[in-house]
């Protein structure tokens, strides 16, 4: 067994008792509509629990098949979002909403709501997070496990190309790209807005709370850093973008993030692969992101 294969063992093994991935994953089509200058699906996914997602693509001829962008939702407290920030945005992200650029640049994409949010909300976050430890589960690998399922049914699909699978989000979005990108190989590109944030330097600028209880994983600075977690990701293409007054990130952790996988990925002869660009804002997507988002997804997707 290699390296890479065994620690990813050992970072889902922290995300707490998890589904056997055994059931084999169906879609029901609940609506299909043009929107906004695209194809929309609302689906219920079928991976063991009812899972609302939402399935954008170009509109084309038949029998094309797309790249295709797994996009992760933000949090923000905006339970009643979830998904729908896939096509309708959000206050601290760029307009258009990305389905809407996406579509238009010939990727498909993807997004379910998370638990506790979207069609999935109406659960406190602490008081379902308290629960879960109680039997032995983490909320946070819930999330994961929701998007790995998410991926299986990626490859159910006519008219996805299941060689070029993108993971993009922003917030808790961003985290969600760089643990799936780091779990599963069949994310080819990962792209992350606004959350690279290094554990260390956080506990040090007493920034804990500024990342909801979601975000913490037990154990997990007992075995890795993030740092360690993004390596995994290596050699695959990463663009990371993030702000510098976001107190999410501080800008110490991120230099320390960005020094330690450039040595990773040169390492392995891949270091036009990596790349971490930082831009004078707080936890806002701002236009130049969105630019270097697209930028990289067309030269590497």
């Amino acid at each position: 067994m290699d390296y890479k294969k065994i620690k990813r063992a050992e970072l889902y093994k922290l995300l707490g008792d998890l589904p056997l991935p055994d059931k084999k994953i169906s879609a029901e089509t609940v609506e299909v509509k043009e929107y906004n200058g695209y194809n929309l699906e609302k689906l219920t996914l079928d991976m063991g629990q009812k899972v609302p997602a939402y399935f954008v693509s170009p509109k084309t001829n038949s029998g094309t098949k797309f790249p295709v962008v797994l996009f992760c939702h933000s949090h923000g407290g905006k339970y009643h979002l979830g998904k729908d920030e896939l096509i309708q945005g959000n206050s601290y992200m760029c307009d258009p909403p990305y389905a809407e650029p996406l579509t238009a640049a010939g990727y498909a994409a993807l997004c379910i709501d998370s638990p506790i949010f979207g069609e999935r909300s109406g659960r406190d976050e602490l008081s379902f997070f308290k629960e879960m430890i109680w039997q032995g589960k983490v909320l946070w690998g819930l999330m994961v496990y929701d998007h790995l399922r998410a991926i299986d049914y990626l490859h159910t699909r006519d008219d996805v190309d299941t060689a070029r699978i993108a993971a993009l989000g922003m917030s808790m979005g961003s985290t969600m790209s760089w643990w799936l990108s780091a779990l599963d190989e069949r994310i080819k590109v990962c792209i992350d807005i606004c959350c690279m944030t290094d554990f260390q330097s956080l506990i040090e600028a007493g920034g804990l709370n500024g990342h909801g209880i979601f975000y913490y994983v037990p154990n997990l600075l007992k075995y890795f850093d993030t740092a360690d977690i993004n390596a995994l990701t290596a050699p695959r293409p990463h663009l990371s973008v993030n702000g510098l007054n976001d107190a999410l990130t501080p800008a110490n952790g991120l230099t320390k993030i960005d020094l330690a996988l450039k040595k990773v990925y040169a390492e392995e002869g891949a270091a036009e692969a990596w790349l971490m660009k930082n831009y004078p804002v707080a936890h806002d997507e701002c236009k130049e992101m969105r630019e270097d988002v697209m930028g990289f997804l067309s030269k590497w997707l």
